[in-house]
């Protein structure tokens, strides 16, 4: 599966963005996806995770309440949408997916198959 990231940008501190992770071909039922982000200098970090069937969700501590992370079945696309964003939020951001993977290890990288490109996201005034 091959994913394709985009929506990332600038953006004030308390303002949104949405994030879409596209898959090329229709994923597994089994499958689980991701987003991850990484600063620069910093090691990369789980931020969200969504099985494609039933939907069951997974978050960082630090994003619950304000980032949620949704499916659209029909377009094979996962979004993560993001408000209250913080000068800390900046990063790339990467979608990441896997079929059968173990909804245990959701926020384990190394657990990932399928990676889509970065998309930056600034939070800054």
């Amino acid at each position: 599966v091959q994913l394709q990231a985009s929506g990332g940008g600038l953006v004030q501190p308390g303002g949104s963005l949405r994030l879409s992770c596209a898959a090329s071909v229709r994923p597994s039922s089994n499958y689980v996806m991701g987003w991850f982000r990484q600063d620069p200098g910093k090691e990369r970090e789980f931020v969200a995770a969504i099985r494609w069937s039933g939907g069951t969700t997974r978050y960082k501590d630090s994003v619950k309440g304000r980032f949620t992370i949704s499916k659209d079945t029909a377009k094979n696309t996962v979004y993560l949408q993001m408000n209250s964003l913080k000068p800390e939020d900046t990063a790339v951001y990467y979608c990441a997916g896997r079929s059968g993977l173990i909804f245990g290890y959701f926020a384990n990288e190394n657990e990932y198959v399928d990676w889509g490109q970065g998309t930056q996201v600034t939070v800054s005034s």
